[in-house]
């Protein structure tokens, strides 16, 4: 434990006071302070407390509000929030008029797989795909989700080796069939998947810890389940509302002369319209379902926050309270950090893109190019997804702005040495690895599904790719959404422990031990 010298030369005058009671005061720099965690000791007697100390009744559990209180709330980034509700609405009606043209013109597409006449654009065969691909995604999610809870030893291991045999048997199957751009790109992830696997094995212990420990304290508070499980199904309806939208539009607006929508008075057809549609409409999935994965990742968060620092004090109704702050004053907070991903994860689908066109069309450079441009955007979206997932955690119990979290939560966990923690577990890249084998099955359903039924507007190929990427999103970001309350329980953990980890030490101190016996440099990282 961090001797008086120690905490005196990190909180400055401000070092935290140890008689009869604990009491907790804010680090500098550091804009909110957490809750008194410990109901055994009793708020001081004599002078006034500090400004800013939570008065509790220890005769009674607080509410969340009341463990986590807001100083003078405000509605924080208010503006990202408009924004993101002006972009639903749009994105609302942009598919209610390619909906409102596609049923016009059902029976020119077909009512199922196979009794189509469309030879132009995607239609009701595709509507059918992305309906199996939804299927596979919520049951490959959900069965993923069941083996963290009921293997957790063997789970990092499990979800290396599938991973690893699904990218390369799905790559071969690509390539022998000349399907090249795909293959090849399979084939780069499962290599790079190995290598990473085996300079991840030294660490598997310590993640197991960690792991077990989200999945315990997930199995005594259900109601993390019950949002991962709601989330789910909110991610399949929003999945499902994107497919039909999809579809229709090229229904609505792909210009051939054997497009009946360009006739009978339903609308316009034109290239320009297709792409900027689809431009658009990507974009807004890519937003929506970012803003409901973060959304989720702030209300859980909110209960562990409430176990870490309260432990059998746990606050009334903490779900609840956390998911009406993530709804309310944190709204445009959790709308600016999922624009920033979205425009960086829709960038890298416009790379991918270019990069299957240009396969397509033997221009090797551009190939190089593109591939290039998709690993710098990538690790520039893990930049941001990494400093967005603590960002929000602190959000969840502080309610402060999207940017001074972020500041404030780097900040906290530089300081105190949590990155080499964070580095040290491998369950977001573990989950991360679970959410792509979902998606590479989701894009192997779909390859093969254009493959037997070869719809007539694919005679030539040219929409495998665009089905193939679709399908894979859906399904990666589909398993991503359900699996968000355990990455959110471990982030706030991490970020709790940056903040104060004598409570780790005083409060659970099984967990320590259980963490220094497997991973020791703990007891110098925490006390940097």
């Amino acid at each position: 434990m961090a001797n008086s010298g120690e905490a005196a030369s990190y909180y400055g005058n401000n070092a935290p006071q140890r008689d009869n009671y604990y009491q907790m005061q804010e680090p500098a720099g550091y804009p909110q302070q957490p809750p008194q965690y410990d109901q055994n000791y009793a708020p001081p007697a004599g002078p006034p407390p500090p400004t800013g100390y939570q008065q509790q009744n220890y005769s009674e559990k607080p509410g969340f509000d009341q463990a986590f209180k807001i100083e003078k709330p405000k509605w924080n980034d208010w503006w990202a929030g408009v924004l993101f509700i002006a972009v639903f609405l749009g994105y609302a009606a942009a598919s209610g008029i390619a909906i409102q043209g596609y049923a016009k013109n059902f029976s020119f597409n077909g009512g199922g797989i196979y009794n189509s006449r469309n030879s132009f654009g995607l239609g009701t065969n595709t509507i059918v795909l992305f309906a199996f691909v939804l299927v596979v995604a919520i049951v490959l999610s959900y069965a993923y989700m069941w083996l963290a809870r009921a293997f957790t030893k063997q789970f990092i291991w499990i979800t290396g080796i599938l991973n690893i045999v699904f990218g390369f048997v799905t790559a071969i199957y690509m390539l022998s069939r000349k399907y090249w751009s795909g293959g090849i790109v399979f084939l780069i992830f499962a290599v790079f998947y190995v290598f990473c696997f085996i300079s991840w094995i030294p660490r598997i212990p310590f993640s197991v810890v960690m792991l077990r420990t989200t999945i315990d304290v997930s199995k005594k508070y259900g109601h993390v389940y019950l949002i991962s499980l709601l989330g789910g199904i909110l991610a399949a309806a929003f999945g499902a509302w994107f497919s039909v939208t999809l579809s229709a539009i090229y229904v609505k607006y792909q210009p051939s002369a054997n497009n009946p929508a360009c006739r009978n008075g339903v609308g316009d057809c034109g290239s320009a319209k297709v792409i900027g549609l689809i431009v658009f409409v990507t974009f807004a999935m890519y937003w929506i379902s970012e803003w409901l994965k973060n959304t989720i990742h702030v209300t859980i968060s909110g209960v562990y926050g409430s176990w870490y620092f309260m432990g059998d004090n746990f606050p009334k109704g903490a779900t609840r309270g956390a998911l009406k702050r993530s709804l309310t004053y944190s709204f445009g907070s959790i709308s600016l950090g999922s624009l920033i991903v979205a425009i960086i994860q829709f960038l890298r689908q416009l790379c991918s893109a270019a990069q299957n066109s240009a396969a397509q069309d033997g221009n090797m450079v551009g190939v190089a190019i593109f591939c290039c441009l998709q690993c710098l955007i990538g690790l520039l979206d893990w930049a941001v997804q990494f400093l967005n997932r603590y960002a929000f955690s602190y959000i969840a119990l502080y309610g402060k702005s999207y940017i001074s979290a972020a500041k404030a939560t780097w900040t906290m966990i530089k300081d105190r040495g949590i990155d080499a923690l964070v580095n040290e577990c491998l369950i977001g890249p573990v989950l991360s690895m679970g959410a792509m084998f979902v998606g590479y099955a989701c894009a192997l359903l779909a390859y093969l599904y254009l493959i037997f039924t070869s719809p007539a507007y694919n005679s030539g190929g040219a929409f495998t790719p665009v089905v193939v990427a679709f399908a894979f999103v859906i399904g990666l970001q589909i398993c991503q959404i359900f699996t968000t309350p355990l990455s959110s329980g471990l982030d706030t953990i991490f970020v709790a422990m940056a903040w104060d980890p004598e409570v780790l030490m005083r409060a659970h101190p099984d967990l320590y031990q259980e963490i220094v016996a497997v991973y020791p440099h703990i007891q110098q990282a925490i006390h940097a």
